[in-house]
């Protein structure tokens, strides 16, 4: 659905409008498998009366060094250097979505996924944030190699309680689909917290801040982007 409220905010290009729900990349290892957004939330953001500021909402990056996590997001890199390392929990805290990424050429960077997970998720409420799990590099791996990683990847997935995507920045695939997925699931939570907080009173979208992607490449050796989201 398209929002009645876009003269409110800068102008967005159609290709970055989400109209619908973004499909998830493989339901053996899909959270949720919903097609439209909450339906207070599609109200919200066609009234132009009763609508709701929006709040930051923090991602988080983490990976082994070389999987792919700046080219996947094109920011900063601490490239494994240890006097970051006493930052990442600050890095860590508030972290509403939480992406674990893994080379899919490499199979140990897989293994250490779990242990980036634990980091992150020490300094976050319990089930406070969305879990992806993200395979990268697909490009340089053939589709038998990347089909036979792919089933290890999505019992890792379950197990992490993760959703899992593959994909590749040098050629694009999948990267559009699955950073779409990930700002739906913020917007969507953020909305809804925020009509939870505002019930019964009258609140207009743009007087919070727009969906902002923050990320933490803290990295150790072996063992301020902005996203703006229209929904609706």
């Amino acid at each position: 659905m398209k929002s009645n409220l876009m003269h409110l905010v800068p102008p967005v290009s159609r290709d970055r409008i989400i109209s619908q729900f973004p499909k998830w990349y493989t339901p053996e290892a899909c959270l949720q498998f919903k097609e439209h957004f909450h339906a207070e939330v599609k109200t919200a953001c066609q009234q132009s009366m009763r609508t709701a500021g929006l709040k930051i909402s923090k991602v988080v990056v983490v990976g082994d060094v070389y999987v792919g996590k700046t080219s996947l997001i094109n920011r900063w890199d601490t490239a494994g250097q240890e006097k970051f390392k006493c930052i990442a929990s600050a890095y860590y805290r508030g972290a509403e979505v939480i992406i674990t990424v893994f080379d899919l050429a490499d199979i140990q960077t897989l293994d250490h996924t779990k242990q980036w997970l634990e980091d992150a998720l020490r300094e976050n409420e319990p089930n406070s944030s969305f879990i992806f799990l993200v395979g990268t590099k697909k490009d340089l791996v053939s589709d038998a190699v990347c089909e036979r990683t792919e089933l290890d990847a999505i019992r890792f997935a379950n197990e992490m309680q993760a959703e899992y995507w593959s994909v590749s920045a040098k050629t694009g695939e999948n990267v559009k689909e699955f950073f779409s997925r990930v700002a739906a699931l913020a917007f969507e939570q953020s909305m809804i917290k925020e009509l939870e907080k505002t019930a019964g009173h009258m609140t207009q979208i743009g007087t919070g801040s727009l969906i902002k992607l923050e990320e933490n490449m803290m990295e150790i050796p072996e063992g301020n982007s902005q996203v703006s989201l229209s929904c609706c």
